[in-house]
């Protein structure tokens, strides 16, 4: 119990002297490395092979005191990879996934603790070595293991309760699948990361053709309406931006989708190749590189990759320079930043014709991949013209294949929207 209580007290010692993360680290393995050269210096000095082995024993039943005195080793903490101009920054310890099968919400990506000092600083991501408990695959990443395509892309969407409920949004997105023009299949690949409980267990009532996750967040009822730029509703989707953080993290390419988008095509024919991350717009400018597109936060694609992890660290950062903005516009910000070029991320903006929305819908039935709610608030006014948006849809494809490329076929929507 003596050499016990000695261990804690060294593992306490060391907790009091290092006033944050990045102290940790740069002690942790400067005394790592002391502790090498001080240990091989005594190798070297001592003739006597009995010395040798007590000093190897001794070392080694030190270590293991250590290990086993206190839940929580300072020492883990060691970066296994370094970025020149990474801004990481802090996980809210608010944020929280609970799932029915993690009790303690932890996630392979949630453990990772960062620190940061300025949005664009130069620093580096620290991560962690697994724990025997870390090294079982977390919730998320057997979620997505299921769902992803060859490539490890998943297409994402988030929901709460209200969108879940029956005849609403998540049906009417759904049925877009069903419908759509070889977009079925797809649905093996949707994960919905479910933002309340309720949401959740509405999920898994669909669960036989796409999958669910439990993305809650601590002392947060996400589960009503959040109005256009309530507080909630700016929670929410900063909620979103870490949650697809960490999706990168774990090394997965996504196309995320609000719920409130119907898909009649499969989009990947149109994407870039060469793109890092790429997103649809509330209004095109017939350039796919030009800054001045208005990005819509509702329809994207990225791939995971050092530059697209970099980028949205340095999105989720940005919220705290521009409080009381959502990430879209957050986004229209940052998007001219020297960071963006610096860490030469490629973005792409997609063409509306293509990925149109209420703001702009697309003018061909013939080529559209998507339409989006957008430029529409409330719950009812986003049903009532999505409705009529799918009953366009299901009119064209009744339509017999000649006659529907012989003149081009449009909407009759927005009719409350837009």
């Amino acid at each position: 119990m003596a050499n016990l209580e000695g261990g804690e007290n060294i593992n306490n010692n060391i907790n009091n002297q290092l006033g944050d993360e990045e102290k940790l680290l740069d002690e942790a393995i400067s005394n790592t490395s002391n502790d090498h050269q001080r240990h091989h210096q005594k190798i070297i000095s001592s003739r006597n092979a009995l010395k040798f082995l007590f000093l190897f024993f001794a070392v080694a039943l030190s270590s293991l005191l250590l290990y086993h005195s206190s839940t929580y080793n300072p020492l883990q903490f060691f970066p296994n990879y370094s970025y020149k101009h990474v801004p990481s920054f802090a996980f809210d310890s608010n944020y929280v996934n609970t799932t029915p099968e993690s009790s303690n919400g932890s996630t392979a990506a949630g453990n990772l603790v960062h620190g940061y000092n300025t949005i664009t600083a130069n620093v580096s991501a620290q991560g962690t070595l697994p724990s025997n408990k870390q090294k079982e695959k977390s919730n998320l990443e057997k979620v997505l293991e299921k769902a992803a395509m060859g490539d490890k892309t998943v297409i994402i969407t988030t929901l709460n309760a209200a969108w879940t409920e029956a005849n609403s949004i998540f049906d009417i997105f759904l049925k877009s699948f069903s419908v759509g023009n070889q977009t079925k299949p797809l649905l093996k690949h949707v994960v919905v990361a479910a933002l309340d409980q309720t949401a959740y267990s509405r999920c898994l009532e669909k669960q036989h053709i796409i999958h669910c996750y439990a993305l809650t967040t601590k002392g947060v009822d996400f589960s009503g309406e959040a109005h256009f730029m309530s507080e909630d509703y700016l929670k929410m989707m900063w909620r979103r931006i870490h949650f697809l953080t960490n999706v990168l993290q774990l090394g997965y390419n996504f196309i995320f989708t609000d719920a409130d988008i119907l898909w009649f095509r499969p989009p990947f024919a149109h994407f870039y190749p060469d793109a890092d991350f790429q997103i649809a717009c509330d209004h095109y400018w017939y350039d796919s590189t030009d800054l001045d597109n208005s990005p819509n936060g509702g329809f994207n694609y990225v791939k995971s990759n050092q530059r697209t992890i970099q980028f949205y660290k340095f999105w989720y950062k940005a919220r705290e320079a521009h409080p009381g903005k959502h990430d879209q516009d957050v986004l229209n910000m940052i998007k001219f930043n020297p960071f963006i070029k610096d860490i030469g991320l490629k973005i792409r903006f997609l063409d509306t014709a293509l990925f149109g929305g209420f703001c702009e819908p697309s003018k061909d039935l013939n080529r559209v991949c998507t339409m989006h709610a957008n430029c529409c608030i409330g719950i009812e006014n986003k049903i009532h013209d999505l409705t009529m948006a799918l009953d366009d849809w299901e009119k064209y494809m009744a339509l017999p294949a000649d006659q529907r490329m012989s003149r081009p076929q449009t909407w009759t929507v927005p009719r409350i929207c837009g």
